[in-house]
């Protein structure tokens, strides 16, 4: 039998189990997995256990490994002498408040029929467990039909990625001669804002810091105090103001210096996409893009630094009217990072610009929240030209290389500690609901998904 009859007998065994898959992944999310609340930490635990036994079921030699935290899942495929990829996903899902706000039982999912089709609703239906089962059927299928999984697969499922992987980078580096291999495909991404299939290829990075600045040893009187005294919240809100300029650019010395332009290529991929950024703010009660002036709005959410506000709070927010100068006052803020920004001399060109603004009454505390560069995948590796077809292939919509305005944290730690990049190819839709009530994933979504992974598979195996 060729290569081509064998992947199309795996397609059709996907969508002959269509309905036993959905029965799978609807018993994985009735594990109500929360990272975040040591309630949960048996629950964690029963859906680490609960992807072991499946995994190995379809032949992966399947473990559990544990961590301070919450345990990993680590399973391998037979060796062979061919290109090695890493599958990863997350088993861990963020909480479910406000519970008011969800029109079903989070943790008991169905499917529901939608104006845009039929849907499947639960706390991790998206964000990852309906997506890491796109790969795990995959896989099944492929077995199925050839008697033996593909060689060179491992899988890796963390359990704490909902709550900032606090085990991960210990975890990688003490199993780095186990974990790297030559690629990884990581599912946590989405496919492009018009429903074409995606590839991400670069992602920001990002540095987190709180702010705390005090002054008097007590709230004052504004009118007795005020106009004498330091006032925390405007000495902080005249500081974080001077961080961008009227043409919304930060202006930290040398904050663009590691900043390059994108190449000619990309910018006519990405200006093919045919983004409409008045449209995509649209979604959300907004018309009118900001940002840095005379670029586009791909640009600005995949290529340029930020710099946000995040949280500012002082003095009295209560009901009704209090005049008072608060004693203390507190920020919090981000950047994302693009090229080849360091967090390190962001977070400290930040904190001197804070200081610089600071009498000599008041003191300031830094706490960072999280640090991480942006990540750019090498796209001349042939497994994006492959995978690219793959999709293509699938979706009868030529996929696309695209970026990511937000982090993804593992994609980085692949490359510092095992030295791979990742192909980011997930199918979770910007209407998901991740992190918010009533959160779902599209039925279309899983099957073609997990379509889409069986013929990258192929198409990796040559």
């Amino acid at each position: 039998m060729t290569p081509d009859a064998r992947l199309d007998e795996v397609l059709k065994r996907l969508d002959d189990q269509l309905p036993d898959a959905l029965e799978r992944l609807k018993a994985l999310l009735r594990i109500p997995s929360i990272s975040t609340d040591p309630a949960h930490a048996g629950d964690c635990r029963r859906a680490a256990e609960w992807l072991v036994a499946d995994l190995a079921s379809i032949g992966f030699e399947a473990r559990l490994v544990e961590t301070p935290g919450h345990p990993m899942v680590v399973a391998h495929g037979p060796r062979g002498a061919g290109r090695r990829v890493l599958f990863y996903g997350h088993y861990d899902v963020q909480p479910v408040d406000p519970l008011s706000l969800w029109d079903r039982p989070p943790f008991e999912p169905e499917v529901e029929e939608t104006p845009r089709g039929r849907v499947i609703r639960g706390r991790g239906a998206s964000d990852d467990k309906g997506q890491l089962m796109t790969f795990v059927e995959a896989f099944r299928a492929w077995r199925e039909v050839h008697g033996a999984l593909p060689e060179g697969v491992s899988i890796l499922l963390e359990g704490e990625e909902e709550s900032g992987s606090p085990s991960l980078d210990a975890f990688l580096a003490a199993h780095r001669e186990e974990l790297s291999l030559d690629l990884a495909a990581i599912c946590d991404t989405a496919l492009h804002s018009d429903g074409r299939p995606a590839i991400t290829t670069q992602l920001r990075g990002l540095v987190g810091e709180e702010i705390v600045l005090r002054a008097a040893d007590r709230d004052l009187h504004s009118g007795m105090f005020g106009g004498l005294a330091a006032n925390p919240l405007q000495v902080l809100a005249n500081a974080l103001a001077s961080i961008k300029d009227a043409e919304g650019r930060v202006t930290l010395p040398g904050f663009y210096d590691a900043v390059p332009e994108i190449p000619d290529a990309l910018r006519a991929d990405w200006d093919a996409l045919g983004f409409d950024a008045g449209e995509f703010l649209g979604a959300v009660g907004l018309n009118h893009p900001v940002g840095e002036r005379g670029r586009t709005g791909l640009e600005m959410m995949w290529a340029r630094p930020t710099f946000e506000i995040n949280g500012l709070s002082g003095g009295y927010t209560g009901e009704g009217f209090k005049t008072v100068l608060p004693a203390e006052a507190r920020a919090k803020v981000s950047f994302r990072l693009t090229g080849q920004q360091a967090p390190d001399a962001i977070r400290a060109a930040f904190r001197a610009r804070i200081r610089e603004h600071l009498p000599a009454d008041c003191t300031v505390e830094f706490h960072p929240h999280g640090g991480s560069p942006a990540g750019h995948m090498d796209t001349s590796d042939p497994a994006f030209a492959l995978a690219r077809g793959a999709l293509t292939e699938e979706w009868g919509r030529e996929a696309a290389f695209v970026g990511s305005g937000g982090s993804i944290p593992i994609a980085g730690a692949f490359q510092e500690v095992l030295g791979m990049d990742s192909l980011l190819i997930g199918f979770a839709r910007d209407d998901d609901r991740i992190h918010s009530p009533n959160e779902k994933y599209d039925l279309e979504s899983f099957h073609k998904g997990a379509r889409s992974w069986a013929r990258v598979i192929a198409a990796l195996r040559g």
